[in-house]
């Protein structure tokens, strides 16, 4: 297990900026993230999340179970969530596992910023 995940947080009132900057979204780091999500949406009250992976090359099912995660915290609280700045490969798995139906993605994250501010 990774020890030491690189990301960014920023906060602004009740949305939040998630960016993971890892090229790898897997096993070894969705862990940690499930567990940062978890406290961020059940305890900080953020109900509008960016998770902003752009800097992200690869991706699999434990990143989309921590993706997931945050959406069913979120969808509790009738929050909102966006994906920003998807890689090619990402977004494709994203559109075969058919979650592009419940994940809104934004090309960047500042635009899915703006998008949330209006809801």
């Amino acid at each position: 297990m990774n020890e030491s995940v690189d990301y960014e947080l920023k906060k602004d009132g009740d949305l939040a900026v998630f960016k993971l900057n890892e090229s790898r979204f897997d096993a070894t780091t969705a862990g940690f993230v499930k567990g940062e999500f978890t406290i961020l949406l059940s305890t900080e009250g953020i109900n509008k999340l960016v998770v902003d992976l752009s800097g992200v090359e690869y991706c699999d099912s434990s990143g989309l179970s921590a993706i997931l995660l945050a959406y069913r915290l979120l969808q509790a609280n009738e929050g909102y969530i966006r994906l920003a700045g998807l890689q090619k490969s990402v977004k494709n798995l994203i559109e075969i596992s058919q979650l592009s139906r419940i994940l809104p993605i934004s090309e960047t994250a500042e635009e899915a910023i703006a998008e949330l501010k209006k809801l």
